[in-house]
């Protein structure tokens, strides 16, 4: 059993990775430890929560928002079994979209542990595999909070959360990033009073400042509450509620706060449990992740790695990417991923989608920038849709007009950022986008006029 490439893990970055490197000519092949291809993004984490939160939108807008559009209809009722069920569906349907296109692509598959034992080994459960070029791709796992244990019952990660079979009477999310934010939306939307636990003193650490502080607003608005500035430091079980202390993240007196479900959303963390990289001499960071060179190779030839365990934004499309880029390089074509333009999306009601820097980023830098910003209350389609909330902002270069970021909160706003995201991969300028016409009425409008705010000349505000 000997390959050009072996990949260890199918998720994202994994698969592609395999595909690619397939379509190239490569005799590939693919290890993988859990039941089902796909990883955390197809089986536990962005596809299932992508259908909660459409399915808990929907339920949400039955319940509040038909009437005035003239559509009656009684109080929905839920079904949770019924909803997770859906939810199951999309999964599956992915899921086995992967193990399709692994045979359509002549792709061998070994379920199975992965260690590598030596140069070109890898060790699957007894069984060796030998390999030209072994690419690692084996994700991430949720972050613990020390003292906190996890049952996935009621103290969960968003594995548990995605899975609860009843809609909790109050939910403490741990945690004002994607993960909490999004999982939060979907249970409060089903009926659950969400309140969320920040260590720092703003939500969504990284995103523009201004784009945070509007969408904290838009949140509190719809029901969910915020605690920031502390840290929950032990949860007692013991009880029929569970109680949460939680105290000032600067030092202070603690408070309890009773809960049905805690869900703790702080991060993630690389998963290199058991692949033999230390034997093998593989070298860390002091994050825990794989360190690699400009063309993903670790400091021992013939070993390479990508997506979560490694440096760079812990999302699924930059895996997918880098994984594209490893196979052209490792095929001795010329494979290469632009950091500068990966776009980022949170899936709640509105989205909230960015690429590029944020002011803050810029200003650190000492770059000189212009920005545009477009508010939807003045997009003709958000207004007869009732959907005003937000705004986008393009950011770019004081001297050149090239786009160096762009931040939209909005409906809709994640498929509106890839129009600026393939203006930045043709390092185009806010002019390009503002004299591009955008078809009307439509939401992408506001991009257009935003460009145009650049320039401190948009024509609808």
């Amino acid at each position: 059993m000997s390959y050009d490439l072996v990949v260890i893990g199918t998720g994202p970055a994994g698969y592609v990775c395999a595909i690619r490197a397939a379509q190239l000519g490569l005799k590939t092949a693919v290890i993988e430890k859990d039941k089902t291809f796909g990883g955390t993004c197809l089986n536990v984490g962005c596809i299932p929560s992508k259908a909660l939160l459409h399915a808990s939108h929907l339920f949400e807008e039955a319940g509040h928002d038909f009437a005035g559009m003239g559509i009656g209809v009684s109080k929905p009722k839920l079904d949770l079994k019924q909803m997770q069920a859906f939810k199951q569906e999309g999964v599956d349907g992915n899921v086995k979209g992967v193990d399709f296109l692994f045979k359509k692509n002549k792709i061998d598959t070994f379920k199975g542990t992965g260690k590598i034992t030596g140069p070109g080994k890898i060790d699957v459960d007894g069984k060796t595999v030998e390999a030209k070029h072994i690419v690692i791709a084996t994700g991430s796992d949720v972050t613990r909070l020390k003292g906190i244990e996890i049952d996935e019952k009621r103290v969960v990660s968003s594995t548990g959360a995605l899975a609860l079979d009843k809609v909790p009477g109050k939910l403490l999310v741990v945690g004002a990033g994607v993960i909490g934010l999004e999982l939060g939306s979907v249970w409060r939307r089903l009926g659950a009073e969400v309140q969320v636990v920040e260590f720092l003193d703003r939500i969504l650490p990284g995103m523009d400042g201004e784009v945070a502080r509007q969408f904290q607003r838009i949140l509190e608005k719809q029901g969910m509450s915020f605690k920031l500035g502390s840290k929950v430091t032990a949860i007692d079980n013991k009880g029929k509620t569970l109680k949460a202390s939680v105290e000032p993240a600067a030092g202070g007196k603690a408070e309890t706060i009773e809960a049905d479900v805690v869900l703790v959303a702080v991060g993630r963390v690389p998963y290199t449990q058991g692949l033999g990289l230390k034997e093998a001499g593989v070298e860390m960071d002091d994050r825990g992740r794989v360190k690699i060179d400009d063309h993903f190779q670790t400091n021992v030839k013939g070993i390479f790695a990508i997506g979560d365990v490694v440096r760079g934004a812990m999302l699924a499309h930059k895996g997918e990417d880098e994984g594209v880029a490893v196979a052209e390089l490792i095929a001795g074509k010329a494979g290469h991923v632009n950091y500068d333009a990966i776009p980022n999306v949170i899936y709640t009601y509105p989205e909230v989608a960015s690429v590029g820097k944020t002011e803050e980023e810029l200003k650190q830098a000492g770059i000189a920038y212009r920005a545009g910003k477009f508010p939807f209350t003045a997009n003709g389609r958000a207004k007869v849709n009732k959907t005003t909330d937000g705004f986008v902002k393009i950011l770019a270069d004081e001297k050149t007009d090239r786009i160096l970021g762009a931040h939209i909160i909005g409906p809709d706003a994640g498929t509106m950022i890839s129009e600026i995201t393939v203006a930045m991969e043709f390092s185009g300028s806010a002019e390009d986008v503002a004299r591009t016409c955008h078809p009307h009425p439509t939401l992408s409008e506001a991009v257009k006029e935003a460009a145009l705010a650049v320039d401190k000349r948009p024509i609808h505000m």
